[in-house]
């Protein structure tokens, strides 16, 4: 990656549950101030063990970062709280978009008003609307009666409300129609170029990652085993195999005995 200066700087952590489960094994990742950043993998690969490692929820888990050091704007912070996080500008999107069903999606977006610090809660849901104009004629509405995607919309909302520096973003187009997913990276890709806010993206559609995110990680099993520019990833005969489905035969997963050896390449 090109050394711009980096927002946010992962070196060499581990991560372990409970004391004894080891889920991440010597990870490095940086995300550059102003950039977007995708974080790939498999189902289980500890993409989202990763995010909480940055917001500090991983501690509500009984997980802890036991080796290694997580830098944010030069101090590290793998010790602070969630909230003491937070409140210093990195704010999570959860997977599988957590809204507060009872109550209405502004009163969602009105959630994430309390960690601001300039302007008015007016101007922040003005902003909100701007971004997101499909949520204005929602904003009455009971959250959990809205489609998924508005209810995305709404969480991510909720995020922007805090005026965050960086975003962590987990599976944004978990569950979404092929529709909503573009109009919502669309948003997201605007608001990085607009609002200047960093992103880190862990997805699940990597053909799509690798055109919102200029850089992409690899993860498998907790470690990074690839990194490299968006263009490289793409035309790469491994992501073609086991993400893309482009390979000779289709789409194949990391575990296949005939690509064993160039799995250990990886890990080695």
């Amino acid at each position: 990656m090109e050394r711009s200066e980096a927002i946010l700087k992962i070196n060499n952590i581990e991560v372990k549950y409970h004391e004894v489960i080891l889920v991440l094994k010597g990870v490095s990742i940086e995300v550059p101030r102003g950039g977007i950043v995708a974080l790939l993998g498999a189902n289980g690969a500890g993409k989202s063990t990763t995010l909480k490692a940055i917001s500090g929820l991983l501690k509500v888990e009984d997980g802890e970062v036991t080796d290694g050091a997580i830098e944010y704007e030069g101090k590290r912070i793998h010790h602070e709280s969630a909230a003491k996080i937070a409140k210093a500008g990195i704010v999570q999107v959860i997977e599988g978009r957590k809204v507060f069903e009872h109550l209405t999606v502004e009163e969602n977006l009105k959630v994430g008003a309390h960690l601001r610090k300039t302007g008015s809660v007016k101007d922040g849901l003005q902003m909100v609307y701007h971004y997101f104009p499909r949520l204005i004629e929602k904003r009455n509405e009971i959250a959990g009666f809205v489609s998924g995607g508005e209810q995305q919309m709404a969480v991510v909302g909720r995020a922007l409300m805090t005026e965050p520096k960086l975003v962590l973003l987990d599976e944004p187009s978990m569950g979404l129609a092929p529709m909503l997913i573009h109009e919502i990276f669309k948003i997201v890709t605007r608001l990085n170029k607009e609002e200047k806010i960093s992103i880190l993206l862990v997805e699940q559609n990597v053909k799509l990652a690798l055109t919102v995110a200029p850089y992409a990680y690899v993860m498998e099993t907790g470690r990074i085993v690839m990194d490299d520019t968006s263009e490289k990833l793409s035309e790469n005969e491994d992501i073609k195999d086991f993400y893309l489905g482009m390979g000779a035969g289709g789409k194949k997963s990391f575990r296949d005995v005939k690509h064993y050896k160039r799995r250990k390449r990886w890990l080695s």
